[in-house]
């Protein structure tokens, strides 16, 4: 195959129908009409000698030559985009822009308001918009649909790039009548009630089997080491909801200190140090490769990286 009968356009139609899988979804992305798209397929077709997508009962399914083909299309692409864009940096001051973070809502409460504190400062003309970890998908962020997670993950895809931003101890939260505070110690936490609150990773989740300990998370494996189990009355995967669930006299709650933090001055509320030891969370903001030498994005990362350390105590990065 010689390069002159290639036609750039067709690898972009190609990345957008590997993004969608549809036509109609493509075409919308890129402002093309329906037929124009369909037209760009059949080429692609006769380039590749190859289906590349089948219409099964899942909708429109790639093959393998296309699923061989998506992540080196992508690269070639990302290639030109980045030897054809600006050198002119990012200006946050001038800029109109839209950036979509997803963000469970422990980072939302603990680290975005501080970040929307700088953003109203130094960019007022940026807009955040802030997705729930059941509303995206691995593939959405490989996709560069969203432009970071934030979030605590048990497992990344190996191509995205990814960072720290900061370790947080747990604490349990409480209502000041809880009558585990007249002797709290590892047995009567064992006794008491619990909440368990968790959001880990990204996509729709399902039910929790209260007897399945690995997948219960940092307190519960805990205690699992200890040959403990305590006694979950409520799941939810809201922090907020965690909080507020507190107030009951009877129930604990474990949670990240920083987010205890934000019930520190409630009157109703106690903090306590855990009656055991439970590893630290690690909070890490993932991004797609797609997005690595974007300007913009790069710009908002460092905030959002250096904000963080600033909070955690630490030096920002040079």
């Amino acid at each position: 195959m010689n390069l002159h009968r290639i036609d750039l356009n067709l690898l972009v139609y190609l990345d957008a129908l590997l993004r969608e899988r549809n036509v109609t979804q493509a075409a919308n992305q890129l402002n093309l009409s329906q037929p124009a798209m369909s037209n760009g397929l059949r080429r692609l077709r006769e380039l590749f000698d190859d289906p590349l997508l089948v219409r099964t009962s899942d909708g429109m399914t790639p093959t393998d030559r296309a699923l061989e083909l998506e992540p080196l299309v992508r690269e070639v692409l990302t290639g030109v985009e980045r030897a054809v864009q600006p050198r002119t940096p990012f200006e946050p001051d001038k800029a109109q822009r839209v950036f979509r973070i997803m963000a469970s809502d422990y980072a939302e409460s603990t680290l975005l308001p501080e970040v929307l504190a700088l953003l109203r400062q130094q960019a007022p003309g940026v807009t955040l918009d802030i997705m729930n970890p059941s509303d995206v998908s691995f593939l959405d962020v490989e996709r560069g649909k969203v432009d970071m997670a934030i979030n605590r993950f048990d497992s990344l895809p190996q191509s995205f790039h990814q960072v720290l931003l900061w370790r947080d101890s747990f604490s349990c939260l409480m209502s000041r009548d809880n009558p585990v505070l007249e002797n709290f110690t590892l047995d009567s936490y064992l006794e008491a009630g619990h909440v368990w609150v968790s959001k880990t990773g990204m996509g729709v989740g399902v039910g929790v089997d209260p007897d399945d300990v690995q997948r219960l998370g940092w307190v519960d494996s805990a205690l699992a080491r200890l040959g403990k189990k305590r006694q979950i009355r409520v799941f939810t995967r809201h922090y907020q909801t965690a909080m507020l669930l507190a107030e009951q006299h009877d129930l604990i709650v474990t949670l990240p200190s920083r987010a205890a933090q934000l019930r520190a001055e409630d009157p109703k509320v106690v903090m306590r140090e855990p009656p055991l030891p439970i590893p630290p969370l690690e909070l890490t903001m993932a991004w797609s490769p797609l997005l690595q030498h974007n300007p913009g994005n790069r710009w908002l990362r460092r905030l959002i990286t250096d904000t963080a350390h600033r909070l955690d105590g630490r030096e920002p990065l040079p």
